[in-house]
């Protein structure tokens, strides 16, 4: 049975290699372990191969890990949904947050962060394929967002997140991400660089069209209960 650190250099060297097709600058792309559901033991695995960047979707899960892990040096996402009444604990104990899509939340997110940590690294979630199931601001919406919470301090916006409809045609898979950097890219007054987006799935169409941190989760710990 392949260990975590198989999967984990397996999938780094896929990274690597659509890097390479795409003509992406050699380690451009980031790799993003989506940890939710799993054990610290599996955490500290892929941890002793090499990764340093975990990302959790439900906040209290992740806080017991955290407490668990505090000796380790682990760069923590948060990649669920936000609830306002969560945002003071999120503010306090991640170092990501990807899936802001309001202006309150961000107000929130700014008041609520600890002085004596460094600006919360933000990425705004676009629901790039206008699906009424999924949260997410609409390109339109984006730009004025964006414009927002830019001028909110203890606040770094990076860049933006997205979950496209699945789509099995790469062409298919490719064009929303497409037009989500072409969106981005035309606010040139505005130092974005992270686009989070692309998984297992899709992760070639992803880092085609220009994206910077990959989510990986059943690939690199397997299936989760």
């Amino acid at each position: 049975m392949p260990t975590i650190a198989d999967n984990l250099k397996q999938m780094k060297a896929r990274i690597r290699d659509a890097e390479e097709l795409y003509n992406r600058p050699q380690n451009s792309v980031q790799l993003l372990s989506v940890s939710k559901m799993k054990p610290t033991s599996a955490i500290v695995s892929a941890y002793q191969a090499g990764q340093r960047h975990f990302g959790e979707n439900y906040m209290q899960e992740a806080l017991n890990k955290q407490s668990e892990l505090g000796a380790f040096d682990i760069t923590w996402h948060f990649i669920g949904a936000i609830q306002s009444n969560k945002t003071k604990v999120l503010a306090a104990h991640f170092d990501w947050i990807h899936c802001v899509d309001s202006l309150k939340i961000a107000q929130r997110l700014s008041s609520q962060r600890p002085d004596f940590l460094s600006p919360l690294n933000i990425c705004i979630q676009v629901n790039i394929s206008n699906e009424e199931s999924k949260s997410g601001v609409t390109l339109k919406e984006l730009p004025n967002l964006i414009s927002e919470i830019s001028e909110l301090p203890n606040l770094c916006v990076r860049g933006v997140m997205a979950i496209p409809a699945p789509q099995i045609d790469f062409v298919a898979q490719r064009q929303p991400y497409r037009t989500l950097v072409a969106t981005v890219k035309s606010l040139n007054n505005l130092n974005l660089n992270t686009f989070s987006f692309g998984m297992s799935d899709d992760l070639d169409a992803a880092i085609a069209e220009g994206s910077t941190l990959v989510r990986i989760g059943t690939a690199l710990f397997g299936m989760r209960n």
